[in-house]
């Protein structure tokens, strides 16, 4: 399985963060912002929901982490 780089999870985390605090706006260009943060981080922790995908993109965070952009796994 590849493994995100540590950095993009908590960049992707941080975006989805702060797009979620500016919910509010409900444009459509902010919707596909949500929407494509959503599914990278999805893709990039082997998910299907959001949910999921931060709580796996966290415990990758807490753990160890990788000199490359991915890492094999498993």
């Amino acid at each position: 399985m590849l493994m995100a780089h540590p950095a993009v999870l908590k960049n992707l985390i941080e975006r989805y963060e702060t797009l979620l605090r500016h919910a509010e706006d409900g444009s459509a260009e902010a919707r596909r912002r949500m929407e494509d943060v959503t599914y990278t981080l999805c893709v990039s922790t082997g998910t299907r929901d959001i949910d999921t995908a931060l709580a796996t993109a966290r415990r990758q965070l807490s753990g160890t982490g990788s000199e490359s952009g991915f890492a094999l796994v498993g």
